[in-house]
């Protein structure tokens, strides 16, 4: 075919179709992020993250591929889960910097505009790893503008040049991966992205691939889920200080005030609360709950023109949902000034949950292995502790990106505590002082992760080696430190060899943490091994709840 540029809607229907591929594949995706542990989550981060931005190029169509771009990109930002999602964003987002003056582009700024999303998520990774999705975005980019400079193709014959190196490139992640290699499979998170790319090619094409009905909500239906949630859980209408909830784009124009976002945001702030600002190029997206709409509406317009308005009266709402019949008072309760500190943890499974809030943690969102919280979930939460410095603990190494992304979005300060697992969100916690200064407490908190070893009893999926270790499907294996360590067909006896491989001599305390896989029985067989043998130690005993862990171990 003989394609030479694509507009707005032509890279709108490449979206699509991307979208709808990874979405069919996201199951294949999650099975090659599995070592043998149950948490392969690649392919439904990735996929809950493109549909997010896809979501939002429907919901915004146009001509323009630079308007096509920010559309895609605001989707993607908020809707960003996981590492891998987070990474894809950051593609993605690059790409649609490079373009986002173009009403079309032709084969070299479709090649540049890859390069660019390659260069943006490189800078986003403190610590890239070769062998990943960055190299097979990095390869196939790097082919295309190698490819252009050298010739004049269509865009489908690029699209075609660039899915085949992509493909290349996935196949040598073994080479560059040692872990890969060891377990037989390729890199989850590039294999997702080779499914974009073949949506994106079909599209051009015009194949038809099958599709997929994964409905994901756009931003502003998240972010209106959310406060209608938080609305709700009120014990009386008059506890809301800010009743409407106002929501509203602003199309920049030359002539107004200079758009300047964190001037924009901060003078916003003094309306209300739950603020949300998202910005790019040549529009700003806001959400925020004021008492009077019509003053941020007003300030809003010193920037341009206002679109997409929506105000909702919170106070109606929820009279509504609870049945009040009494009239609205006109004035309301305020909530005070903000507290200096607040926490956020993300945790999974009910009795963890409780477990974090007994010991300081503010709002608790449910997450963690195979559910990863969204950009757009941590930042809600982040506004709904009211604080002006905010601590987060992903408590999983796969949420930390999307908390970072999170925390770059809003104006409160953020410090995202690098908590891996469960024990170290716990250390980290405990060693939280609210008298201290917000560095001080960062480097606190950080510290106390060197004091906690941590472990957990889960099931193998898939047979396979790794690290010298014959695992077969079915096997309860033992993980120190984010290492499998010993495998055994029985739970219990696999439990009793981790903690006797885990326990030093001067170590002073042993939390169990027991979930849903572990029996009564099994537990207090496992206490009474623990007492014999490291008769020194203190045991705390927890009722986690949480899936896949049957066992989580702290060990200080």
């Amino acid at each position: 075919m003989s394609i030479t540029t694509i507009d707005g809607k032509r890279f709108a229907e490449m979206i699509l179709h991307g979208a709808s591929n990874l979405a069919n594949n996201a199951k294949l995706v999650d099975a090659l992020n599995v070592f043998p542990v149950p948490d392969g989550d690649t392919g439904t981060n990735m996929n809950l993250s493109l549909t997010s931005g896809a979501k939002e190029v429907q919901n915004n169509p146009s001509d323009h591929i630079g308007n096509v771009g920010v559309a895609l990109s605001r989707g993607l930002l908020m809707g960003a889960r996981g590492n891998s999602g987070v990474i894809l964003s950051q593609l993605f987002r690059g790409f649609s910097k490079s373009i986002e003056s173009k009403s079309t582009i032709g084969c070299v700024d479709f090649a540049n505009a890859l390069q660019a999303g390659v260069d943006t998520a490189y800078k986003a990774v403190i610590k890239p790893v070769e062998g990943t999705i960055l190299t097979v975005a990095k390869d196939a980019a790097k082919k295309a503008v190698a490819s252009v400079a050298e010739n004049e193709y269509s865009i489908v014959k690029l699209m075609e040049i660039t899915l085949k190196e992509a493909e290349a490139s996935l196949k040598r992640t073994p080479d560059l991966l040692p872990v890969l290699k060891e377990v037989g499979v390729v890199d989850s998170g590039g294999q997702g992205l080779v499914f974009v790319f073949e949506g994106f090619l079909a599209s051009l094409k015009g194949e038809k691939l099958s599709t997929s009905k994964v409905t994901i909500p756009s931003m502003a239906e998240l972010v209106s889920a959310e406060h209608h949630k938080s609305v709700q859980s009120h014990m009386n209408t008059t506890d809301i200080e800010y009743g409407y909830c106002t929501e509203f784009m602003v199309r920049f124009e030359s002539g107004k005030t200079p758009f300047d976002e964190e001037n924009f945001r901060n003078e916003l702030s003094q309306f209300g609360d739950s603020l949300l600002v998202i910005s790019d190029g040549n529009l700003a997206k806001v959400h925020i709950h004021a008492e009077h709409p019509g003053e941020v509406l007003s300030y809003g317009q010193r920037y341009g023109n206002l679109i997409n308005m929506k105000i909702e009266n919170m106070r109606q709402q929820h009279s509504e949902l609870i049945g009040e019949k009494q009239q609205m008072p006109a004035q309301v309760e305020t909530k005070g000034e903000k507290k200096k500190f607040g926490i956020v943890s993300v945790t999974m499974g009910k009795g963890i949950e409780n477990l974090f809030r007994s010991i300081g943690a503010d709002e608790v969102i449910e997450g963690g292995q195979t559910m990863n919280p969204s950009t757009e979930d941590i930042v809600q939460a982040i506004q709904d502790v009211y604080a002006e410095n905010i601590i987060i603990l992903p408590n999983n190494s796969n949420i930390i990106m999307a908390a970072q992304q999170a925390a770059s979005v809003v104006e409160e300060n953020v410090i995202v505590i690098p908590t891996k697992t469960v024990p170290q969100g716990m250390a980290a916690l405990l060693a939280f002082n609210s008298t201290s200064a917000p560095n001080d407490v960062e480097v606190t908190m950080k510290k106390a992760l060197e004091n906690v070893k941590s472990g957990q009893i889960t099931y193998a999926v898939r047979d396979t080696s790794i690290d010298g270790l014959e695992i077969t499907e079915g096997d309860f294996m033992g993980i120190s430190n984010g290492k499998i360590v010993i495998t055994d067909r029985d739970q219990l006896s696999a439990s009793k060899k981790l903690l006797t491989k885990m326990i030093a001599a001067d170590d002073e305390i042993l939390t169990i943490i027991h979930g849903e896989g572990a029996s009564d029985d099994e537990l207090e067989n496992l206490v009474q091994f623990a007492e014999e043998e490291f008769e020194d130690i203190e045991i705390e005993i927890h009722k986690g709840e949480q899936p896949l862990y049957s066992y989580i171990f702290a060990i200080e």
